[in-house]
């Protein structure tokens, strides 16, 4: 999660030059967003969707699995909305550390 956040980030300006907008979502306290925001100096503002509105509204929670554990989490998805709020991409497979040139 940091190394992606951090990615777009670090690449915020060339986002805002092509009229993107970044928002981050999880499903996190509005208090631990509030300071992962901080202590990176995000840019862009982290959603914080306890009740999981927005995450299950986009389908991206649900089964994982991690080091042969099984549990329910959020998915890693980037969705890329137009100015209109249609889906334009959705980004699966999402490279964290080159996040960016993914998406541009």
């Amino acid at each position: 999660c940091t190394a992606e956040a951090c990615n777009l980030s670090d690449n915020h300006e060339r986002f805002e030059a092509q009229g993107y907008r970044i928002l981050g979502v999880s499903a996190d306290s509005a208090k631990r967003q509030s300071n992962f925001k901080n202590k990176y100096n995000f840019p862009y503002p982290l959603l914080a969707d306890e009740d999981k509105t927005v995450i299950n509204a986009f389908g991206v929670w649900g089964p994982k699995k991690f080091m042969g554990r099984e549990y329910d989490g959020i998915h890693r998805v980037t969705f890329v909305i137009d100015a209109d709020g249609v889906i334009e991409d959705v980004i699966t497979k999402v490279k964290t550390k080159d996040h960016t040139s993914q998406i541009l």
